[in-house]
């Protein structure tokens, strides 16, 4: 990344531009930022070929057939204008580090990983076909790294299949060593989707063995070999080699589709006939490649400001767990400032889910990077938490990352473990042998269980942000720092309810068997151990495989309940009995626990919904801080998740733990987990502080809040001790 120099223009297409990312014969990349906030790289065709008729008209027409491609795995170009002076077009920003510079710099990769590499190139290959594209550049230098698989990026030269090309007709295209013979032949007309399969075998060997099958040199010598001798697979592993053989093939017809290979690749068993089930695994990089991606992914969004600038940094961070000022009230928005809300926090989507940090002009650079690893249900049945959880966790990096005067910057490198054990133990596996500073989640206890001894071994913080579960002794499992209200204490809120705010005399707990784990044990045993208002509290049980709830409610209107709680975690078993208590006319205070906080019960239970009261263990999203809203929106173009604060205090946490250890490199992840029980942390949801035992301090502090039904909604009332 180089600074511009003063011939280049300040703003393409209404993308302001930052830096040039690099130039070469077709013309010059930058880095630039979009209207939107969004980080791209931006291409401008050079003026010798943009003033040539048939080099525009045939961009043109790749732009438009280009701008049409979706996959996963490959970047798709934002935005593009092939009709003025000089043409151009903008492609999504991915920071991380290419596969040439991974592979030169560390060596050949593992045959797991060039299998994963391989299946999801040839995904991205068969969506460009798919799409009557021919990408005709697929090297190293194209294929760029993230945490979660690579992008196949700059389709600058590709071309409609069976189209005229506008070539000189004794044109090489493509890069010797990663091309086709039909390529090196230049005989453009027989250049098709195998010419593609066959530069993929070409990356896969160089990829599995670090040598190029063809070998270096001057360019002659290299197509030469392409055309007239056999590949060189010596170094090869055996596992990988017949594959990548026959992507080699001289003869087109002879290699298999991008979606045949694919198919071979995910599954060593599976002939190139038939296609399998893709069972590759998100933890596809050696230790030391996802370093670099991480660290790479954090230089790269370290964004220099532009020569020109009119902006100055303005100081908004004070580390204490606070987003900057809103700049809806605030003053107005300096450049830095807008990088901040509404652009630095955009870039991670161009990202696609690495590990990169939100960075902003100037900050940082040539500072230490920390990474901290985040592992959270994505895309299962926690997924609405988990993202919540992982967007606030971001945030608070790019807050982190745009305070003046850091001494090291942080980085998030993410997992979805779809809180299944298995895929937790591969996580923090990974998490583990990259040396992150520390872990934030699982969020499920099954993922929780089987992670916890890998991190323990390696003396790493589990910090929790959502889960509590009575398996995990925090006072065993030294590693463990669990950052919310303790499950087994949700009787607080509603007591403290019951006692200061609707004083009752006799409570009635509907004692639900029905209840996952020992919710309702606990809480019905803290009520009955300390009734509220020091009054009497009576149970009422209703069996696990019972559905009649107008048993027990009779038997505590008959006790002369003045308040219900339920005691159970089953959203529509809550709403029969609330049903049961509107049908007996029950009136006073029903109250349950976040548990049952689900649009089904609104949706079941009906207008016996009304003014129902919830104790939970996260504050509302939305009352924390007007700036934090506004960066989430900025970002993500929605509010705020339920446990993304919890998530953002979490990350300013362990930040605040490696300031107290000076934030240098080299800090061990023991020494985090260790200073983190000797901290105070002022988050935006609550203080974070810790008892000798590991566990959360309650002393002079609120960590639970109350809600209530209203309608189709739940309306935040407050903490337990401010509600009057």
């Amino acid at each position: 990344m180089r600074p511009l120099t003063a011939d280049d223009p300040e703003d393409i297409g209404g993308h302001r531009l930052l830096a040039r990312l690099g130039a070469g014969g077709m013309g010059v990349v930058y880095l630039a930022r979009s209207a939107g906030g969004t980080l791209v790289a931006l291409k401008v065709i050079r003026a010798e070929h943009a003033a040539d008729p048939a080099f525009r008209a045939r961009f043109r027409r790749e732009v438009t057939a280009v701008r049409a491609l979706t996959g996963r795995w490959l970047v798709p170009v934002t935005a593009a204008d092939p009709d003025t002076r000089n043409p151009w077009l903008a492609t999504e920003f991915v920071p991380g580090p290419a596969l040439a510079e991974a592979v030169d710099g560390h060596g050949a990769l593992p045959v797991a990983a060039v299998r994963t590499l391989g299946v999801r190139l040839a995904e991205a290959l068969t969506a460009v076909h798919a799409a009557g594209l021919v990408h005709r550049d697929v090297k190293p230098g194209n294929v760029l790294l993230g945490l979660d698989g690579p992008r196949l990026i700059d389709f600058g030269i590709a071309h409609a299949a069976g189209a005229t090309v506008l070539t000189a007709p004794d044109a090489v295209v493509g890069t010797p060593g990663f091309l086709a013979p039909e390529q090196a032949r230049a005989r453009a007309e027989e250049v098709g989707p195998p010419s593609d399969v066959f530069a993929l075998g070409c990356v896969l060997a160089y990829a599995a063995s670090a040598r190029r099958p063809f070998g270096t040199g001057h360019a002659a010598g290299v197509l030469f070999r392409t055309v007239h001798e056999e590949p060189d697979l010596t170094d090869v592993p055996d596992a990988l080699r017949p594959l990548i053989a026959s992507c080699l093939a001289k003869d087109p017809a002879r290699r298999p589709t991008a979606t045949r290979l694919g198919a071979a690749l995910r599954d060593p068993r599976a002939s190139l006939a038939r296609g399998v089930a893709d069972t590759s695994d998100e933890s596809w990089l050696p230790p030391a490649v996802v370093r670099l991606v991480a660290q790479r992914s954090a230089r790269a969004l370290d964004v220099p400001t532009p020569r020109r600038s009119a902006g100055r940094p303005s100081d908004d961070g004070d580390g204490d767990g606070r987003v900057p000022p809103d700049p809806a009230v605030a003053r107005p928005p300096t450049r830095r400032r807008f990088l901040l809300t509404g652009g630095a926090a955009a870039a991670v989507a161009a990202v696609g889910g690495g590990a990169a940090a939100y960075l902003t002009a100037g900050r940082g650079a040539g500072l230490p990077v920390h990474t901290l690893g985040f592992q959270a249900d994505l895309s299962g049945d926690g997924t609405a938490d988990g993202t919540a959880q992982e967007r606030g966790a971001r945030l608070a990096v790019a807050h982190h990352n745009a305070r003046a005067g850091i001494t090291f910057r942080l980085a998030l490198d993410t997992y979805d473990d779809r809180g299944d054990a298995a895929r937790a133990r591969q996580a923090a596996q990974r998490f583990t042998e990259a040396g992150v500073s520390a872990v934030l989640g699982p969020g499920t206890a099954a993922a929780a269980l089987a992670a916890a001894p890998h991190y323990r071994a390696a003396n790493t913080a589990m910090v929790l942000i959502s889960l509590d579960d009575a398996r995990l002794d925090a006072g065993k499992l030294r590693i463990l720092r669990l950052t919310r209200g303790p499950e087994q204490r949700l009787a607080l809120p509603l007591t403290t309810y019951l006692t200061s705010v609707r004083p009752v005399d006799r409570t009635a707990v509907i004692d639900d068997r029905g209840a996952a784990g020992r919710v309702g044990t606990d809480l019905t045993g803290a009520l009955q151990g300390l009734p509220p208002h020091e009054g009497t509290t009576s149970v009422h049980p209703v069996a696990a495989d019972g559905d009649d709830f107008g048993p027990a409610v009779r038997a505590a209107l008959a006790a002369g309940a003045q308040a219900v709680v339920f005691s159970g975690t089953s959203p529509e078993r809550a709403a029969r009995c609330a049903r049961a208590l509107a049908g007996a006319g029950f009136t006073g205070p029903r109250l349950g626990t976040w548990h049952i906080m689900r649009p089904a019960f609104l949706r079941q239970a009906g207008p016996a919904a009304r003014d129902w009261l919830f104790g939970t263990p996260f504050t509302d999203p939305g009352s924390v801080s007007r700036a934090f809203v506004s960066a989430h929106r900025a970002a993500y173009g929605t509010a705020p998740g339920r446990w993304a604060p919890e998530a953002y205090d979490a990350v300013g946490l362990v930040a605040r733990a490696l300031e107290a250890l000076g934030g240098s490199a080299g800090i061990a992840p023991g020494a985090v987990a260790q200073r983190l029980l000797d901290i105070t942390h002022r988050g935006l949801a609550k203080t974070l502080r810790f008892e000798h035992d590991n566990t959360l301090s309650l002393q002079g502090n609120a960590v639970y809040f109350l809600y209530q039904a209203q309608g189709d909604t739940f309306r935040f009332l407050g903490r337990d001790d401010r509600i009057t």
